[in-house]
């Protein structure tokens, strides 16, 4: 298991268009993948669960992986993110 905190800057935070750029790139992993905001853990490929935590702007969150692939998927995670979802 590996994980990483990261702070999301884009605009909206983690609502409706970069969710669904979150989730999609979250499902291009075999690794399980949570995201964790004030001791709230939810699934990083469920759109509902994500929006759930109600992430914006300056909100720092973890970043969770475990699975063959972790590393990577901890890694463009954390990109996507701070590409603030090519915005």
């Amino acid at each position: 298991m590996i994980s990483r905190e990261v702070v999301v800057q884009n605009q909206v935070g983690l609502h409706a268009r970069p969710a669904t750029f979150f989730i999609q790139k979250a499902n291009e992993f075999k690794s399980s993948i949570w995201v964790e905001k004030d001791e709230r853990k939810v699934n990083a490929k469920s759109l509902l669960g994500v929006l759930s935590l109600g992430i914006s702007k300056g909100t720092q969150i973890t970043i969770i992986a475990d699975g063959a692939d972790e590393e990577n998927a901890v890694n463009a995670m954390v990109n996507l993110i701070n590409s603030n979802f090519a915005e």
